[in-house]
């Protein structure tokens, strides 16, 4: 499934309100580090067709930055349930982000 564009008015529905497990990015287009874990996290999303996978600008969108408190990018958030689990920041391995899933 390919990563969805999530915004301050999809967040709630796309992320909040899924059932199962959802791989959040934030992200930034100038962001070195973002631009390289960008297509490891599609790759986890096309090996994962059960997990939703959602990507932030987080130029575009600072209030959802702000509310996870993202100081660092790229970082990786895991939701279930609604409910923020593990989290990861910088530039990590796929192993890595796909241990974040287990």
């Amino acid at each position: 499934m390919a990563a969805i564009e999530l915004t301050q008015e999809n967040f709630e529905q796309e992320v909040l309100k899924a059932e199962g497990k959802v791989l959040v990015d934030f992200w930034a287009p100038w962001c070195g580090p973002c631009r390289m874990l960008s297509p490891v996290v599609d790759q986890v999303a096309a090996a994962h067709p059960e997990l939703k996978v959602g990507k932030v600008n987080v130029d575009e969108q600072p209030e959802l930055a702000e509310q996870f408190q993202v100081m660092s990018i790229p970082m990786l958030i895991v939701f279930e349930g609604g409910r923020q689990g593990r989290q990861s920041v910088g530039l990590i391995p796929k192993e890595q982000v796909e241990a974040l899933l287990s």
